[in-house]
């Protein structure tokens, strides 16, 4: 079955908790999957596990899908699963020193195809700019991952502080002071580097 309107993310997963209803669960994948590898390759700097991270979040949906309550919104329970899924792979891969968490640059680090700036650039500064995002990824693996979350939420996923908290389980304040201090953190990771410190790209 396909559907003939727009339904929100809440009447897709009211369907699929109370129906089992896998045309409104694939609608929740489809409108999810992007964000969600995101998140997972910019917190575990392995663009090939994201993938897989991003499926087991979805599975852990459907399989979870009587817990999760009504009056929340969908994507803050989302976000929190495939949050912890990271912090599992991160902890494992710190049980098994050979799998460093590095990023893997084969096809920019997004975890997607490569976002090329304006064509009104250069060849030359177009490469400059793909340098100083890869720069910023390798710092923001650096980062503890308390810090690391609220920058990708925050910067790279555009949730506002109170959305962050909600995922989290943490007061809005905790959430601006973690990011403030991430801040200062990366941009002195950025100034190792070599890249001049800001806001990540």
């Amino acid at each position: 079955m396909t559907w003939s309107f727009a339904i929100t993310d809440e009447q897709a997963m009211w369907r699929v908790q109370n129906a089992d209803d896998h045309a409104a669960f694939a609608q929740l994948v489809e409108r999810w999957e992007q964000p969600i590898q995101r998140l997972c390759a910019r917190m575990t700097g392995d663009l090939h596990r994201a993938e897989d991270l991003a499926q087991e979040a979805f599975s852990r949906v459907f399989s979870r899908r009587r817990d999760y309550q009504p009056a929340a919104k969908f994507s803050t329970w989302l976000w929190r699963i495939a949050i912890n899924l990271c912090h599992d792979e991160i902890r494992l891969r710190r049980r098994r020193p050979e799998h460093p968490l590095e990023p893997e640059t084969e096809d920019g680090g997004e975890g997607g195809a490569v976002q090329f700036p304006g064509s009104g650039l250069s060849p030359a500064e177009v490469v400059e700019k793909l340098e100083q995002a890869e720069i910023v990824r390798r710092a923001l693996l650096q980062l503890p991952e308390s810090y690391r979350e609220v920058v990708v939420l925050r910067h790279y996923e555009g949730l506002k502080f109170h959305e962050i908290a909600d995922v989290l389980g943490i007061p809005e304040g905790t959430v601006k002071s973690r990011m403030f201090e991430a801040l200062d953190r990366l941009g002195g990771i950025l100034k190792r580097l070599g890249a001049a410190p800001g806001h990540p790209h």
